[in-house]
């Protein structure tokens, strides 16, 4: 079991554990501390850090065991593309030889040996990630760090990376923290979600757990679903379960709230809907059912929802 700390005071304050070779996929809102946990646990941002009992705080950056990929990839631009990952192996004491092959082996397990001497500025975005990676896992890191990894980059090109990094990190020891906005990543390469909001940690689990059971609004809206605290108690539901009426409904198997419609849009077959009801929650009617709210948005509603549809848990976070 590995743990990390992070402790800067007024931004972020998080702690985690994790079993080697574990994916710990971080999510969250704008602004809620996730670049700055990686960074501060890098060396890039003062703050104390602690990692398996080991005080980090004062150990500067080339002496931390951690692999960083950024967005933006930060490759060395005057360097090619084999000499960007042996940098760092170089950097901790293999002749260059030594370090050249291992850099042309991580070059190669990634299908792009063939562009060892290109710079940077030669190579696809994707071509340009995939070195950036290999850079970050040719120190052979206690701690991996990816910063959304994907961002930028094509669809098709997104998918067939994360495929491929998903099969390297099969093989790797350390641990990995990886932040993203994107729920297919937290879906396919986590072995656990960590939920950071305002720099705490609102909630950790497996995936389908998360998935099933949001506890933050941002998390509900990644993965689509509508989430309503009430005290103690979190209740969720899927937009196509909510019905939409100009009129107050009745029965009394049916939750209910009146607001305001803010947008709607296409939304596959259907039309969403979303709706200022203190929560904002989405809802998914029919395009005959959209053209009969008239004047929408702005338009007041009513929303239903049958108990039956809505799933309840408590509202304290789970995880280890």
């Amino acid at each position: 079991m590995m743990q990390v700390e992070v402790d800067l005071p007024g931004r972020v304050q998080a702690e985690m554990t994790a079993d080697p070779g574990e994916v710990l996929v971080i999510i969250g809102p704008n602004g809620a501390g996730k670049s700055t946990l990686l960074r501060a646990v890098a060396g890039l941002e003062p703050g104390r850090v602690r990692v398996n009992e080991q005080d980090w705080t004062d150990l500067d950056v080339p002496r931390r065991r951690v692999g960083f990929v950024f967005q933006d990839q930060s490759l060395f631009p005057h360097l090619s593309a084999r000499d960007n990952i042996a940098f760092g192996p170089r950097a901790r004491g293999r002749d260059r030889g030594d370090a050249d092959r291992a850099a042309q082996d991580w070059l190669d397990r990634f299908s792009i040996g063939d562009l060892a001497d290109r710079k940077p500025r030669e190579l696809s975005g994707g071509q340009a990630q995939r070195v950036a990676i290999a850079r970050a896992l040719a120190t052979d890191p206690e701690v991996l760090l990816l910063d959304e990894p994907f961002t930028g980059l094509d669809v098709s090109v997104q998918m067939a990376l994360r495929i491929e990094l998903g099969r390297h990190l099969r093989d790797f020891a350390g641990i990995v923290l990886l932040v993203t906005h994107d729920a297919i990543d937290a879906l396919t390469l986590a072995d656990r979600v960590l939920v950071l909001d305002e720099g705490r940690v609102a909630q950790v689990g497996p995936p389908a757990e998360v998935a099933a059971q949001p506890r933050t609004p941002h998390v509900a809206r990644l993965v689509g679903l509508n989430l309503v605290s009430e005290g103690e108690e979190q209740m969720a539901f899927t937009p196509d379960a909510v019905v939409v009426s100009l009129s107050e409904p009745e029965g009394s198997s049916r939750l209910r709230w009146r607001g305001t419609v803010a947008t709607l849009a296409p939304h596959g077959d259907a039309v969403r809907l979303l709706v200022h009801a203190g929560p904002d929650l989405l809802a998914d009617v029919t395009p005959a059912a959209a053209h009969g709210l008239e004047r929408a948005p702005g338009r007041e509603v009513w929303l239903a929802v049958q108990a039956t549809a809505v799933s309840r848990y408590g509202a304290r976070g789970t995880g280890r």
